[in-house]
Parts: C-alpha cells; structure tokens; sequence
C-alpha cells in the first residue's frame, strides 16, 4: 500500500501525546480582542484536549505525528 499523505492544516492546528490524546488550541483569539475580557484572553491562551468524538478523525489526518 502507498504511503498516507498528511493533511497541511491538520499538521499545524494539532498534537499527539505520548497517551495518545489530541491537544489543540483554542480559537478566537486571533482578532477582534478589544471586546473580549482579559480573563477570557488568558484562558484562551491554555491548550486544550479534541473531543473524543473527533479524535479518530484526526488521527487519520495525521498518521505519522
């Protein structure tokens, strides 16, 4: 079989663990800050996990992370 070829976008917005878990980052955070509170802001910057419903999915997209 030949080889599986990444997908671009999915390469650069995830992360595997060594458990196997897809991390992310958050998104709206990229413009329009003013009206977001800096609390919001800070807790934007945090990772955070995929959800379980959407990790097969991704991890297809990136077979060899």
């Amino acid at each position: 079989m030949p080889k599986l070829k990444t997908h671009s976008g999915a390469k650069k917005r995830f992360k595997l663990t060594k458990n196997g878990k897809v991390k992310r980052a958050h998104a709206f955070k990229s413009h329009i800050l003013n009206k977001k509170s800096t609390k919001r802001k800070r807790n934007l910057r945090q990772g955070a996990y995929a959800d379980v419903t959407n990790v097969a999915t991704i991890k297809k997209l990136i077979p060899y992370k």
